[in-house]
């Protein structure tokens, strides 16, 4: 994927929303969530200082950093897990306090953990609808349920599956991840942030993930992907924001980076390899 050409890459900008977009795209500043100086801390211990960070419906932006920079309590934040210890978020033009994983999934934020969530012993459509059950007279519906796991898989282009009601337990990682992503599609999700998505997944079931990625910005859907493969990350976003100790080091097209400025900022919050690139000056705490 590519970005608008003629944007920098910016500390706390975000990239503009693609010409065409329908729906969310009428969002004000074109952004779907902004997060405005947000900050977290457990006691003494500052984990998030002053991030803003825009996130563009249909686009794919890749969340990098070092171990420890910041990624899991950001993402956490977002989704409702942690409340922020500062700073404010707006979600679709209007400001949100989630308060709980469920305030955040209500809106239309689905978060896909590394660990995906499924359970084992339950087969495609029961995961997919867990929680979601469709009754009919007080008896589940299992022949519209079947239907619309079903259709939403085929919707995303999910082929490998060829039994919608064998154990999750049984499939592929990367089977697994189509499941997860579905799932989230089916809660009708404006965003869905995935956690390391091909961490210890081969080469095939890795391209199955990421072409399921492309599908979701395809449909108008924001993606916040968290990845340590720069190839994939590369492959797939549309947008880059790295994170440094904390601190929102850079935020910019993916085309304005290359790996070895991304290794750049990831290790030292700075690099003179990003094109045009304008990353802030930390001060006396960088």
């Amino acid at each position: 994927m590519t970005s608008s050409p003629g944007e920098g890459a910016q500390p706390a900008r975000a990239g503009r929303a693609r010409s065409g977009e329908s729906g969310a795209a009428a969002l004000a500043d074109g952004q779907l969530l902004q997060l405005h100086g947000i900050g977290k801390n457990f006691g003494p211990v500052q984990a998030l200082s002053g991030i803003d960070l825009d996130i563009p419906p249909g686009q794919v932006t890749a969340l990098v950093g070092d171990n420890g920079a910041g990624k899991s309590t950001l993402i956490k934040t977002i989704s409702g897990i942690w409340e922020p210890s500062a700073g404010g978020i707006m979600w679709q033009g209007r400001r949100v306090h989630f308060r709980s994983p469920k305030d955040a999934t209500d809106a239309g934020i689905a978060t896909v953990h590394q660990d995906l969530a499924l359970c084992d012993n339950l087969d495609i459509v029961e995961n997919m609808l867990l929680g979601h059950e469709v009754r009919r007279h007080l008896l589940l519906d299992e022949v519209t349920m079947e239907t619309t796991a079903k259709q939403t898989l085929s919707d995303l282009r999910v082929t490998t599956v060829r039994n919608i009601r064998q154990p999750v337990g049984s499939l592929s990682g990367g089977q697994r991840q189509a499941v997860a992503v579905a799932k989230a599609v089916m809660l009708d999700a404006k965003l869905v942030i995935m956690d390391e998505p091909t961490a210890a997944l081969g080469v095939s079931q890795t391209a199955l993930v990421l072409d399921l990625i492309g599908r979701l910005a395809r449909r108008g859907i924001a993606v916040l992907v968290v990845s340590h493969n720069l190839t994939d990350v590369f492959q797939v976003a549309d947008r880059i924001a790295v994170l440094y100790l904390g601190r929102l080091a850079s935020v910019g097209p993916a085309s304005e980076y290359d790996t070895a400025s991304v290794v750049d900022l990831m290790t030292t919050g700075a690099s003179q390899r990003t094109q045009g690139a304008d990353v802030p000056d930390r001060g006396p705490e960088g």
